[in-house]
């Protein structure tokens, strides 16, 4: 009887183990999240309410929401750095998506060595960008640059610091951004352009349709999945922007370049003002939440539409 038991026992074990697998096997990867997500999200709100400062080598906090929130609502700063995210985020996105676009038409046309020309288009985005940080800032350099030297005196403009005028900074940063992540793009639409129906496309072939308006009536509407799919990852990813600005011109000349996640960097490990520093930067993140919740919206109601 008591063998018989322990085999019952064994046997609703084994089935609860096999009923509960999938979520045990979660459970590390859960912790995971817990320790590095979710924690240091706990501790970032409790520190914008907080002024905190070293008193003797130990941490002081001290209770300052509605401080921060107060110097917050005055920081023309802010609101500048915030102008210049748009700016940067939806003029590099949109060129992106054009560039990106143009080049996986290009590279869908190709039948010989297509998966060599695939591999150099890909060639930006597998640098590092503390490496294209440097690369472009010595193009631009306006003593020996590829750039700001020799190819704007080819053109009759004559050497040109491009980041050290306020005028071109910020367009010359744009630039570098457009060069590293087309790459992106490009791969995202190109598997886009090759999962299109083929039947279509041959049907409107043999019904007479030009290229241009293969591309204008099926392509293009057929693509809007793709293109808004890369529009909302690259967006993302500019907004949080860091390293290669940093590299090119630490946000000058002035404020024309600085970018949110840079005046963030600035404002916790320049100036020290961890608790501020901590509050701005739970309204970037509220900034980019609420922009990706309109970003996902569109995409809804877009693919309602084409239904």
């Amino acid at each position: 009887m008591t063998e018989l038991n322990q085999n019952n026992y064994s046997a609703q074990s084994v089935d609860w183990f096999e009923k509960h697998f999938k979520l045990i096997t979660l459970i590390p990867a859960i912790l995971f999240f817990l320790i590095l997500t979710v924690a240091p999200t706990i501790e970032l709100i409790r520190m914008a309410g907080q002024h905190i400062s070293f008193v003797d080598r130990e941490m002081v906090r001290v209770p300052a929401l509605i401080d921060n929130f107060q110097q917050f609502l005055s920081d023309r700063i802010y609101r500048a750095v915030l102008l210049n995210t748009i700016i940067f985020v939806f003029s590099s996105t949109v060129l992106e998506l054009l560039f990106g676009f143009a080049l996986a038409l290009l590279v869908s046309e190709i039948v010989r060595a297509r998966n060599v020309v695939r591999t150099l288009c890909l060639l930006p985005i597998l640098m590092p960008p503390v490496a294209i940080g440097n690369m472009w800032r010595l193009m631009y350099d306006p003593d020996f640059g590829v750039i700001g030297n020799f190819i704007l005196t080819q053109i009759g403009f004559g050497a040109y610091a491009l980041l050290g005028d306020p005028a071109t900074a910020l367009a010359a940063v744009v630039a570098v951004d457009v060069w590293h992540w087309t790459p992106f793009v490009f791969i995202i639409l190109l598997a886009g352009i090759e999962s299109l129906p083929q039947d279509v496309l041959e049907a409107s072939r043999a019904d007479g349709a030009s290229y241009w308006q293969r591309l204008r009536f099926i392509v293009i509407p057929l693509m809007w999945p793709a293109l808004l799919v890369a529009f909302i990852f690259r967006s993302i990813f500019a907004f949080k922007v860091f390293d290669q600005i940093f590299l090119l011109t630490s946000g000058g000349p002035g404020l024309k370049t600085e970018v949110l996640s840079l005046h963030v960097y600035k404002v916790y490990f320049q100036q020290h003002q961890l608790g501020y520093g901590a509050f701005i930067a739970l309204v970037t993140i509220a900034i980019i939440i609420a922009y990706l919740g309109v970003m996902m919206l569109v995409q809804h109601r877009l693919k309602k539409a084409t239904q």
